[in-house]
């Protein structure tokens, strides 16, 4: 990581692992927060590193002694409050990579693959040169030659202060292609509105999809306004039917008649249902895509069910055992079986001689709080909700139940605001100011 004169580069630090003197786990580097000015190299002042519990903070770069080959090593104090980025601030790789620049001397322009930082004699850390890939001229009217790479110094190039009015992500993602959708929504929400939404757009609908679901309402909304209105019904269709209900809940009713009408008819019907119901009953917070399977199905055969990987861990707990048809509304519910007894037994037996009939399903309209007593009464991880021919709807799992029952704001709350930690010898500054 590092050279000799102290030479590191930015998006190679992105994911190194941070260390006490102990040798003792502190966190992961996730960015760098730089000064950026109109004219003068920007200044590096410290590292977002990302500590246990998913939370970022700034470790100033006055408190780092070492940066090596996949190692940073810190000391002094480490203030836990969730970091926060000031007007001043540029993060690196959040917002310098991809980014295009024009050379001073009228050569064309290029695309920010990477930035160098020096520590100086006076220890600052200062970005001195670019790793750039130059914009190819076209080569005919189909193809476009890819351009070369080099690296510049950062006062051959201008636009560093100011980016243009649209950026790539790829770098950006790669980056960050090891976080789990919770961390990413986590790292969007800290960005700015304009960047969020041209990260947002470069993710795959899968992926997109999964981050929104763990993103506030606020960011949500935005973002899928941003979208195209076709790729924004796509995403749609691959969330779970009850996350894209209230998502298009928080929109207004011609707007999201709109997309319902752009998404696949069997998608947008599951959906469209959903939205039919208040929102505090069963029938607002359940999923219409538990695992149904009929009674004769072998245990084998519900097993690799409960292994898909859109399933959480609550719906991936027990299988719904109906009569056909096994899509919701089912023919007539006769129970669950629940994963563990499935496992204690022979994989050619069929799920139907291991139903628990005595589980308590609700209806559609039954409030939260008696959906809340059920799943805490007999320690459930999901409930059935089923109509009055007793067929089965969908299920309301534990994770929706909380979400419904925390504050609105509960994915922004830092409770630990004041927390510090000792990485070693007191350090000077924060160099932030």
């Amino acid at each position: 990581m590092s050279s000799p004169g102290n030479r590191v580069f930015i998006a190679r630090l992105a994911g190194t692992m941070v260390f006490d003197p102990l040798g003792d786990q502190v966190g992961r580097v996730r960015d760098v927060v730089l000064l950026v000015r109109a004219t003068g190299r920007p200044r590096a002042v410290g590292l977002v590193v990302e500590v246990p519990g998913r939370r970022r903070v700034f470790l100033p770069l006055t408190r780092v002694t070492s940066i090596d080959v996949g190692q940073v090593i810190a000391t002094g104090l480490l203030n836990m409050r969730r970091f926060q980025q000031r007007a001043a601030e540029t993060l690196a790789v959040s917002e310098l990579l991809d980014r295009a620049v024009e050379f001073v001397d009228g050569s064309g322009a290029a695309v920010i693959e990477d930035l160098a930082m020096e520590q100086q004699r006076s220890g600052d850390w200062i970005v001195t040169q670019l790793f750039v890939r130059r914009q190819a001229a076209n080569r005919g009217t189909l193809l476009r030659r890819r351009g070369v790479t080099l690296v510049v110094a950062v006062d051959e190039v201008k636009g560093l202060a100011h980016g243009p009015a649209a950026q790539g992500a790829a770098l950006l993602l790669a980056a960050y292609e090891d976080l789990k959708p919770a961390d990413l929504a986590d790292m969007l929400h800290d960005l700015t509105s304009s960047r969020r939404l041209e990260v947002a757009a470069a993710l795959d609908d899968e992926r997109l999809a999964d981050v929104l679901e763990e993103l506030p309402e606020d960011d949500q909304v935005a973002i899928l306004s941003g979208l195209e209105r076709g790729r924004a019904a796509d995403v749609l269709e691959a969330m779970q039917p009850d996350d894209a209900a209230d998502l298009l809940g928080e929109l207004t009713q011609a707007d999201a008649a709109e997309l319902l009408s752009l998404m696949e008819p069997e998608d947008a019907r599951d959906v469209r249902r959903l939205l039919a119901y208040e929102e505090n009953t069963a029938g607002g917070l359940m999923t219409t895509e538990p695992v149904v399977l009929p009674p004769e199905t072998s245990i084998a055969a519900a097993l690799a069910h409960v292994r898909r990987q859109d399933l959480t861990p609550a719906l991936a707990s027990m299988v719904f055992v109906t009569r056909p048809p096994a899509e919701t509304p089912t023919g007539r519910f006769l129970g669950v079986v629940h994963l563990q007894a499935m496992l204690r037994e022979a994989p050619h037996e069929s799920i139907g001689t291991l139903v628990d009939s005595d589980i308590d399903a609700v209806t559609a309209d039954a409030p939260l709080l008696q959906v809340t007593r059920l799943l805490a009464t007999y320690n459930l991880l999901a409930l059935p909700v089923v109509d009055s021919e007793r067929r089965l709807l969908g299920a309301v799992s534990i994770d929706d139940v909380l979400d419904h029952l925390l504050p609105e704001d509960w994915r922004e709350t830092d409770d630990d605001d004041d927390e510090v930690v000792h990485l070693g010898s007191a350090g000077s500054g924060d160099g932030r100011g």
